[in-house]
């Protein structure tokens, strides 16, 4: 385990170092927060939501501590619900997740107007590294990682395409995943003083690196830290329940909230393309599922735990 903690840490503080002056996209968690310590250098972006998320106070304290420079990216409901045509065409999804990649896209286009060309994220470590709590019911973690590994997807980097800006994604480099890969699933969820942790491999690697505080401080999704889950009951009152209830071309749909994200898809793209004969169909909308049986990238339907095992 020493061994796999030393080259972690080598690998990632090596990456991140070639990019001085580079934006960073930054809560104040494990994985922006890896990445800040490795160079401090970097300009820090953290996106809040009027002002309800919970990253606000963890990145700001993170960024004393590191010295980095730090901007707040303060959005209003207007700016959100007027944001979300656009990156919808941009994604070209109704994904229920559209709050965590609103997120992103403010903490992106910030760092464009800042002057910022190239832009590092914390993406894939929850995803090699046992990070999402739903993993921790997974019996064959390892299987699932490997998996899911080979198509790795993220907003983000449609999102920085379309802004022109160039992503770095540190936890995706090669060496990174391969390590990854080879690191046993007991070190990847593990007990420390009493609670259970995701990404234990990656605290110990940089628990000489960043306060205890940061270390070992629960996960919190994007869309909670960023306040952006406050923005779902704002979208679900432009929907009324008899609006919902009615049959809208056969899709399910899980709430008023996914049918407005619904609403702007189809303006834009029409019913979503059915899968061809003898392709994987999306059970929610039918889609194509393509290679990734597990979610699609249309609708949002993710299979269950339980058909994961």
């Amino acid at each position: 385990m020493q061994e796999s903690t030393a080259q972690l840490k080598a690998e990632l503080t090596g990456i991140c170092r070639r990019h001085v002056g580079a934006g960073l996209l930054f809560s104040g968690g494990l994985d922006s927060g890896i990445i800040a310590a490795s160079n401090p250098g970097l300009k820090a972006f953290t996106v809040d939501f009027q002002g309800r998320g919970q990253d606000i106070d963890h990145s700001r304290r993170l960024a004393r501590q590191l010295g980095l420079k730090q901007t707040q990216v303060r959005v209003e409901r207007e700016q959100a619900l007027a944001a979300l045509p656009e990156l919808i065409k941009m994604l070209k999804t109704f994904d229920p997740a559209l709050p965590n990649d609103l997120a992103a896209y403010f903490g992106l286009a910030a760092a464009k107007a800042a002057g910022v060309t190239v832009v590092l994220t914390g993406d894939g470590s929850d995803e090699l590294f046992g990070g999402y709590s739903f993993m921790r019911g997974i019996k064959d973690l390892n299987v699932y990682i490997r998996r899911i590994s080979a198509d790795m997807r993220f907003s983000s980097n449609v999102i920085a395409q379309h802004l022109g800006l160039r992503l770095v994604q540190p936890f995706l480099d090669k060496k990174v995943v391969e390590l990854a890969l080879s690191i046993p699933a007991v070190d990847k969820i593990r007990e420390e003083n009493g609670c259970l942790h995701g990404k234990w491999v990656l605290r110990k690697a940089f628990e000489d690196v960043l306060p205890a505080a940061s270390v070992w401080q629960d996960k919190r999704p994007l869309e909670i830290g960023s306040g952006m889950t406050h923005l779902r009951a704002m979208v679900e009152s432009l929907v009324s329940e008899e609006e919902f209830l009615a049959d809208l071309d056969g899709i399910k749909f899980i709430n008023r909230e996914h049918r407005h994200y619904y609403r702007i898809y189809k303006s834009f793209f029409g019913r979503p393309p059915k899968a061809a004969d003898g392709l994987a169909a999306c059970p929610a909308c039918a889609a194509d599922l393509g290679r990734r049986l597990m979610h699609c990238s249309v609708c949002g339907w993710a299979k269950e735990l339980n058909e994961l095992q």
